[in-house]
């Protein structure tokens, strides 16, 4: 008997989904869970693509009954919509359901050391509009009246009923920027504005959605989460390598940002063996490394800001450039190891493609060369959202804020 394509497609994938499941917390039937059980079904969603009904009811342990409410409410909320019916070989067909993009958007406003960004994405995380400023060095009145501007243009451009699905912004900027003027080279008093002020506040004060306020680094460590390769470990060390270094940890999929919100801060870990004296991880791995030795050696240090798509950088400043790099983050990876045991490490950055995948390279070298008796080196692999995971990263906390599992509260609940 010729078994339907569509149907063998549908089975294939439903082996492929079904170990999603092991990586988010089972429903629950219970009254008072239904916000529980809306997140995870989006969720659900967004991880494995689109899911009949039977398909979730299996994967979450809910009744058909309690799926079937909360598809229609979801659809009705206009967040899902139905697929092409997928015929199997009896029965009814299934209708796949899978989110919709103009379900809600986001905001998500990058603050960085050369310039801001702000993007508004819709519910896929696909980006609708983008606009940017750059800047010598960031100041918070620059920055509060950058954002409310652009902020007003995007939503005046939204379709009709758009402004009332925006649910939030996110800023993702490093912290305690006044510690850092040394590197800006700029005076102390130019950037001790920004000890006195929490932009997000003011910015919120503008706007009947709510604003949230995330590490840069950690920003672009949950837009790896949540729009990243999907096939990652549970837990995992991540780096953004921009004009600073940065770093975000992932714990039982669980974006992890610590007490103060500053948790894996590696750029500024200590290093040793890379010079007479210890250092931190930025001196060795950040583009302003980089942007000080292209000046070093007579050339305009400004080419690496501009889209890493269009660097055309002298192959020596380059490659000595990796070397030191890669050094640096194998020890911040091992020394990391000795405290967590990480399966995997991803480094991302505002990097060309090509100059990512060496910098991969050259750390699993380096990792392959030292050796730390009783750790054993986590794997290192690329990140797949690229120079843009800060500004999704942003966008990407109202999203889970409001849409997605957040396991510790339903544990708390």
């Amino acid at each position: 008997m010729k078994v339907d394509d569509g149907a063998m497609e549908h089975a294939l994938k439903a082996e492929q989904v079904a170990g999603v499941t092991s990586r988010l917390s089972r429903g629950s039937n219970q009254s008072g869970m239904r916000a529980y059980n809306e997140r995870l079904v989006l969720s659900l969603i967004r991880q494995s693509g689109a899911l009949p009904k039977a398909s979730i009811a299996k994967m979450t342990g809910l009744s058909a009954q309690t799926v079937s409410v909360i598809m229609r409410s979801l659809e009705a909320d206009g967040l899902l919509q139905k697929g092409e019916p997928v015929r199997g070989k009896v029965g009814q067909p299934s209708v796949p359901m899978d989110l919709t993009g103009a379900g809600a958007y986001f905001f998500g406003l990058k603050v960085g050391r050369r310039g801001v960004d702000l993007i508004l994405t819709d519910f896929l995380g696909r980006v609708v509009q983008q606009v940017s400023k750059k800047y010598r060095f960031p100041t918070p009145d620059g920055v509060v009246a950058f954002a409310n501007t652009a902020i007003g243009q995007m939503l005046d451009d939204l379709p009709e009923g758009g402004r009332d699905r925006v649910s939030g912004l996110g800023i993702a900027m490093p912290f305690r920027l006044w510690d850092w003027v040394r590197q800006f080279s700029v005076d102390y008093g130019e950037m001790s504005g920004w000890r006195d002020r929490t932009i997000s506040d003011e910015i919120g004060k503008n706007w009947d959605f709510p604003v949230l306020l995330s590490n840069d680094a950690s920003a672009a460590c949950g837009a790896e989460l949540v729009f990243g390769d999907q096939e990652k470990p549970r837990d995992f060390l991540y780096f953004f390598v921009g004009y600073f270094v940065g770093g975000g940890m992932v714990l039982d999929n669980v974006l992890y940002t610590g007490r103060t919100g500053n948790a894996a801060a590696l750029g500024s870990m200590p290093i040793a063996g890379l010079g007479d004296s210890p250092r931190q991880l930025v001196d060795a791995a950040s583009l302003a490394a980089l942007e000080t030795a292209l000046q070093s050696g007579g050339y305009d240090g400004d080419m690496i800001w501009e889209a890493p798509g269009s660097w055309d950088l002298p192959e020596d400043v380059l490659d000595s450039w990796l070397v030191e790099a890669a050094a640096g983050l194998a020890l911040t990876v091992l020394s990391s190891a000795c405290v967590i045991d990480f399966e995997c490490v991803v480094v991302d950055g505002w990097l060309p493609v090509t100059v990512r995948t060496k910098l991969v390279a050259r750390i699993n070298h380096q990792l392959g060369e030292i050796s730390l008796a009783g750790i054993e080196a986590p794997s290192v692999r690329e990140g797949t959202i690229g120079p843009d995971a800060r500004s999704l990263g942003a966008a990407s906390l109202p999203l889970s804020e409001r849409f997605l599992v957040d396991r510790n509260a339903f544990l708390k609940g």
